[in-house]
Formats: structure tokens, C-alpha cells, sequence
């Protein structure tokens, strides 16, 4: 079984407390999805974040390939943290961490994701390829997207790394 794990960091120029409206929203996943993905909540985003909360969405991780995909929040600390987790949809695993941190600039988030491919050897060989390249994407289009939002701070490189783990 192999695990992989995507780390990505950003700071804003903004205060934690408006990075958390933000970020807590579901309905804001949709704007910082690239409209390429076909994002569409179908279900669950009615309500602002709570544990145990399950919403459910359409994407097309890839030209002409739409599934559901179902997640639930599993952990939720105001203002500081939450977790969605895959219940339905294309990973054999998908762990998702949200966390924001106040810095002296104004605001660090963090997503750290741990993923498992199905379709075992075959899945894996679609990882370099496929969904490494992807993801990336659509990490490299969401720090776009929210630094339009939110202004960047100057001298301050984003991280994002994909790796085995």
C-alpha cells in the first residue's frame, strides 16, 4: 500500500479570523477550484462548518471523467483547524488537514493531504503521471486564486511538495 502526502503552505496579508470565515465556508471551494474540475456541490454546504458534516460534490479530476466524491469533516477547532476525510469517490484514501496559524505578516495555512490511489500497482503507476501533475495544478490555481483574494506577502515563497510517504 502506497502512501503519498501532499504540503502546501501560504501566508495572506489578512487576519486569522477572515482567513476562517473564508476557508470554513463550503460554498467557497467551488472559487477556488479550477473551473476545468466541473465542481459542483450537490449536497451538505447549506451551513456554515461543523464536525460530522457530509457534502457531497461532483468533479471531473479529468477530461471526460466525472464522479461523485463524498467527504466528511471530522474535526473541526474554530479558528485554528479541520479535517475532511473521503467517504465516496476516486482515492482509496483521502485525509485532508486545514490548519492557520497567526504570523507576523498575518495568517499561514497549511494543508497537509494524505492519499492512496486505488487500483493498487496500476493506481501507482498513475501517480508520477496523472495525479501528481493534477494536483499540483490544482494547488498551484488555489494559491492564484487566493492571493487574488487576499493580497501576497512580499518575500514570502509558497510551498507545495507531493512525495511518498
Amino acid at each position: 500500500m502506497q502512501l503519498y502526502q501532499l504540503k502546501s503552505k501560504q501566508i495572506f496579508p489578512i487576519s486569522k479570523k477572515e482567513a476562517w470565515d473564508f476557508l470554513s465556508d463550503p460554498k467557497n471551494l467551488a472559487v477556488i477550484t479550477p473551473q476545468h474540475m466541473g465542481f459542483h456541490i450537490l449536497a451538505g454546504a447549506d451551513r456554515p462548518m461543523f464536525q460530522g458534516q457530509v457534502i457531497q460534490y461532483i468533479v471531473k479530476p479529468f477530461p471526460l471523467i466525472s464522479t461523485k466524491w463524498v467527504t466528511e469533516i471530522t474535526h473541526v477547532k474554530d479558528g485554528e483547524y479541520f479535517v475532511d476525510e473521503q467517504r465516496f469517490g476516486p482515492y482509496s484514501l483521502w485525509h485532508h488537514k486545514h490548519f492557520l496559524k497567526e504570523v507576523p505578516e498575518g495568517v499561514e495555512m497549511e494543508d497537509i493531504i494524505d492519499y492512496k490511489l486505488p487500483f493498487g500497482f496500476l493506481g501507482q503507476l498513475t501517480q508520477p503521471l496523472l495525479v501528481k501533475n493534477q494536483l499540483q495544478k490544482i494547488f498551484e490555481f488555489r494559491e492564484k486564486k487566493l492571493a487574488e483574494l487576499f493580497g501576497q506577502v512580499d518575500g514570502k515563497e509558497n510551498f507545495l511538495s507531493i512525495r511518498k510517504v
